[in-house]
């Protein structure tokens, strides 16, 4: 990419999560002027890959990309002199009106569009199901595995959502641990760590007793294997929400600390469609 193109675009990424952090390293890579925006509690449940895991600890760093959450538009200036990614909690994308960005891509994969169309960019880029292109975006991105992972569509839409997890280690549906009940999560293991059938993985407060511990609903593992994904301590969540993630492949398989091949590809299909359908 010339010089010139690189200092001059600026791209907001709506979503921090995993697959968005593997396209925000693209684009800071090459020379981009990013800004995330999330929302003021991410339920991201690959917390160590992930970008948005900034906007509750204030900063962090994925890779060679460090992430610090601004409180206003303003101050991404003072971030990008010093090669970080400002990220805001700003789930409408109202700071766009200020922005003023080159590029909008939507990476909150989210299966639906929240609100994302070619009015609020010059260039708008979408991840997934839910979007059509050229009617709500300029281009979506395949996100199914597959043979059309990371597939530019500009005319047309993406396979449609399965409901169903990719396969790791010979399972999906059962890999994923979803909240029986609404309540406050509270840990009790930790991303990274060898975990058993059974064994307990966190458990939910509830939230007119949280005092009661004859009212906690333990939530346990529901396979051998890496605990991948954990939502993060705290979090109020309804009943049926994804909160956890099992890998089931030997350990030396899974790494929970560096961005996935699909992220990286999705990163790589998303630089592809700034360069091909750039606006001068």
């Amino acid at each position: 990419m010339c010089d010139k193109y690189n200092k001059k675009m600026t791209a907001v990424l709506r979503g921090g999560g995993d697959l968005a952090t593997g396209v925000a390293q693209k684009l800071w890579r090459s020379g981009f002027q990013l800004i995330i925006l999330e929302t003021p509690s991410p339920t991201t449940i690959r917390r160590t890959v992930a970008l948005s895991t900034a906007i509750a600890e204030g900063v962090y760093q994925v890779e060679d990309m460090t992430a610090r959450r601004i409180k206003s538009p303003a101050e991404r200036h003072a971030l990008w002199q010093k090669g970080e990614i400002p990220i805001l909690a700003d789930p409408r994308a109202s700071a766009l009106a200020e922005i003023k960005p080159d590029v909008l891509i939507d990476a909150i994969i989210a299966k639906k569009n929240l609100g994302t169309y070619r009015h609020m960019a010059p260039l708008t880029i979408a991840l997934g199901p839910g979007f059509s292109a050229p009617k709500d975006v300029d281009a979506v991105i395949e996100t199914m595995r597959g043979h059309s992972l990371g597939r530019l569509i500009t005319e047309g839409e993406p396979l449609a959502n399965t409901g169903m997890p990719g396969e790791l280690g010979g399972k999906t549906a059962e890999r994923v641990v979803h909240t029986p009940a609404a309540g406050i999560v509270r840990h009790l293991s930790q991303i990274g760590r060898q975990v058993d059938k059974g064994e307990p993985l966190f458990y939910l407060e509830d939230l007119a007793f949280p005092d009661d511990p004859d009212k906690r609903i333990i939530v346990t593992s529901p396979l051998k294997g890496t605990l991948r994904g954990l939502i993060a301590e705290g979090l109020q969540v309804p009943k049926g929400l994804k909160c956890a993630d099992v890998d089931p492949r030997p350990a030396h398989e899974v790494d929970c600390y560096t961005i996935s091949d699909k992220a990286r590809c999705l990163g790589g299909a998303v630089l592809e469609a700034c360069l091909y359908l750039k606006k001068d």
